[in-house]
Parts: structure tokens; C-alpha cells; sequence
């Protein structure tokens, strides 16, 4: 199977230390999503939605280890127990606030990726559907929330 990009992703960061972590950490972070002419009918409806989930490629993740400290913890936790950007399959997923669509551009605020992000899907994230009251949050349920340590990927 392969998975081919649909558009890019730009945003104001350049490093991996400029990037936030999670995008509750990128509140007011703009952005823009460029779909390919291509896929651009496939926008049609899309302003409708105040939020959307953005999938992508983590194209410039370090070494994948299963088992490793992450951002918010220092013990190690499996890599399908956190949502460390180190993956076998090297896919991410962010939910960020739409502001406008402009043609095949999306305007998009809170968005926690590296500038040039290779993007492979785009989903509306709908509350009636995937927001579950009294989900756990497992080993993060007791973690303050921090910055990404300095050095740490």
C-alpha cells in the first residue's frame, strides 16, 4: 500500500524545537493547508465545520523506538500508548480550529506541525461522533501539563 501526499501544510515553524507539542499547546499558531488541484472538490462543505482533523506524515521524525520517554512523561511508555511523533508508520493527527477555506487553501489556527508537513487526509471532526464523555486519559490522567524537554525527540 502506499500513501500519497494530498497537499502540504505551512506554518511558522521551521525547527522541531520551534514546534508545540500538542496543539493545546498551539492556541492562536496559524497556519495554512494547500490541497492539490486534484483534491480541491473534495473540499466542497468543508467551511461548514468550525474544526477539522488534519493526517499527515511525520517526514522528519528522529529514530522510532517502541518503548521511550515521552514529551509529558519521563518514564517510558510504548509508542501506541503515547502520541510520540517516532512511529512505525510516521502518521499524525491534529485537530484544529477551520477559520476560512479560500479556494483549495484552508486557514487554520492551533496547528502544531513542522512548515512543509506532508499531508495525507483531512476529516471533519463532527462533537456528536467523537467526543466521548468519561474517556480515560491512561498514564497522563495524574501528568501536569509541560513543554516539550529541551532536547528530547
Amino acid at each position: 500500500m502506499e500513501v500519497e501526499p494530498i497537499g502540504v501544510i505551512h506554518t511558522p515553524f521551521a525547527t522541531k524545537d520551534d514546534c508545540p507539542i500538542q496543539p493545546v499547546f498551539a492556541a492562536g499558531c496559524r497556519g495554512t493547508v494547500t490541497l492539490d488541484d486534484r483534491f480541491a472538490a473534495g473540499l466542497k462543505d468543508i467551511e461548514l465545520f468550525s474544526h477539522i482533523y488534519l493526517l499527515y506524515l511525520f517526514d522528519r521524525a528522529g529514530e522510532v523506538k517502541l518503548v521511550r520517554p515521552t514529551f509529558l512523561d519521563d518514564e517510558p511508555h510504548g509508542v501506541f500508548a503515547s502520541r510520540h511523533p517516532c512511529r512505525p508508520n510516521g502518521i499524525g493527527m491534529s485537530i484544529v480550529k477551520l477559520d476560512a477555506r479560500r479556494g483549495n487553501v484552508l486557514e487554520v489556527e492551533g496547528i502544531d506541525v513542522l512548515d512543509g508537513t506532508p499531508l495525507i487526509d483531512i476529516k471533519p471532526y463532527i462533537p456528536r461522533f467523537d467526543c466521548f464523555g468519561g474517556a480515560s486519559e491512561g498514564w497522563l490522567v495524574d501528568k501536569d501539563w509541560r513543554p516539550k524537554p529541551a532536547g528530547r525527540e
